[in-house]
């Protein structure tokens, strides 16, 4: 009987994603479109990013989204807009153009960085006779095949999901079949497209299940890593700033650092211990970009966890690139949408990367600009890649650790190697005297979690400013 949708039908959904996914060859020929608004018509509504960078920057990073998932890039076109067509998103005469462009370069995709509906992402498609994606779908293809943890895979495929379900029509071809009983045998019956749209909320709604008995695990490994008494330290910032680099610089690991939009996405922790004995866990985490998906900010939030509960952010930017200030625009933003202040000095560190890249004016200049702000949020520049600025880095991220966690003074009496033990595993030892007698005054600082057990143990301690 038709009109029911069963496992073959699941299979049908499943196969017709994954040929969708596959459609993006590396071999695949393809153009990217910039279409972006007249400065003059962008008007008081227009998207901050359209105010702040040049087309001709917001057109390479397009070009580098595709560039990340290996297409073969024919040419990156601008388009300047006077007005946004319902149909098209282009003009007619654009639309026209760009077709007989695609038929000669023998285009097999067009990459389109703007946001389309559903209904212009099909209009091009038709007009172009190819296949269309928009800045969304880019970047959900590129972290489809970035994740590689469990948790990412699931994001990354409830994200997709989520977007592909309202562009049933578009993408699926034998969703234009109807299949039903007719007469008085029960009506038209359950449309195609209407099965395929329940079975992907299906998926959706077990991949929800399983993500939160991930997150409860995350959870678990959170708590038992706060019973630790390392602070966390999570490295933020734009795509392609330099986080992994730092991260590889920092804790001599080998996270991948390539010169690639999104070149990391599953978030990675290591434990470092900093010059002065403090130790900390070092988190990466995925680089944000403008226009992030709506889709992905909910589906990621689990990655950035580490981040929203971090003792400290370092917050990584790129110096050399033109629109730095524009990228650290984007990147504030997302931190306040997850409920941090990036103007917390206390708290987050504006680490200036790739010093390495700046001509010696243009090092000064930058030098120059950092002293201007004030000590608490003061800058540290740096270079990932060489090494330049390690330790003044490391000093700052000290600093901010020492203001969160309390320092007391007390005096061990000659002998008590167990007392003095317990407090190297469970805070650190700044500073030491030895009496003559074999005493020891110690000068102690904790974290919070450890004072409690710390003052029943040592009643006689006395806290000290510093």
């Amino acid at each position: 009987m038709a009109g029911k949708a069963g496992a073959g039908d699941e299979r049908s959904v499943g196969l017709t994603i994954d040929a969708a996914e596959h459609a993006l060859a590396a071999d695949t020929r393809a153009f990217v479109v910039g279409p972006y608004r007249a400065r003059h018509s962008a008007g008081r509504g227009a998207a901050a990013d359209e105010n702040q960078r040049s087309h001709a920057a917001r057109l390479d990073e397009a070009f580098g989204l595709a560039s990340a998932i290996d297409l073969q890039i024919v040419e990156a076109i601008p388009v300047v807009l006077g007005a946004l067509r319902p149909a098209t998103y282009l003009g007619k005469g654009k639309v026209e153009e760009l077709s007989e462009r695609v038929k000669i370069e023998e285009i097999g995709l067009v990459v389109m960085d703007c946001a389309l509906s559903p209904v212009q992402q099909r209009n091009l498609e038709k007009a172009f006779g190819c296949k269309v994606i928009d800045r969304t779908g880019l970047i959900l293809e590129i972290f489809g095949r970035r994740a590689r943890t469990r948790e990412g895979a699931l994001q990354v495929e409830l994200a997709h999901l989520n977007y592909q379900k309202s562009r049933l029509v578009r993408s699926w071809t034998h969703l234009e079949r109807q299949r039903g009983g007719f007469g008085f045998l029960g009506g038209p019956g359950e449309t195609q497209i209407e099965a395929d749209r329940r079975i992907i909320q299906e998926r959706m709604s077990k991949i929800e299940r399983e993500l939160e008995s991930v997150k409860r695990t995350r959870s678990l490994h959170r708590a038992s890593r706060k019973r630790v008494p390392y602070p966390v330290v999570a490295l933020v910032g734009y795509t392609n700033a330099g986080k992994s680099t730092l991260f590889n610089r920092l804790t001599s690991a080998e996270v991948l650092a390539q010169d690639m939009l999104f070149a990391t996405l599953d978030p990675t922790a290591r434990a470092l211990k900093l010059p002065h004995g403090a130790r900390i866990l070092l988190s990466d985490t995925v680089g944000f970009i403008s226009d992030l998906p709506t889709q992905l900010v909910a589906a990621f939030r689990a990655t950035l966890e580490d981040a929203i509960e971090a003792d400290v952010l370092l917050h990584v930017r790129d110096v050399s690139h033109e629109d730095t200030q524009a990228q650290a625009a984007d990147v504030q933003g997302i931190l306040r949408d997850l409920g941090i202040d990036p103007d917390d000095g206390d708290r987050v560190i504006e680490v200036w990367n790739k010093a390495d890249l700046l001509s010696g004016d243009e090092r000064e200049r930058q030098g120059a600009l950092a002293t201007l702000k004030p000590g608490a949020s003061r800058p540290v520049l740096v270079s990932a890649l060489t090494g330049e600025g390690m330790g003044p880095l490391t000093d700052a991220i000290e600093q901010r650790i020492a203001r969160t966690r309390p320092v007391y003074r007390l005096t061990l009496p000659p002998g008590d190697g167990k007392s003095l033990a317990w407090l190297h595993a469970n805070g650190e030892i700044l500073d030491r005297e030895d009496a003559e007698d074999g005493a020891l005054a110690l000068l102690v600082r904790l974290p919070p979690e450890r004072e409690g057990a710390f003052t029943a143990r040592f009643p006689q301690a006395e806290r000290s400013s510093g």
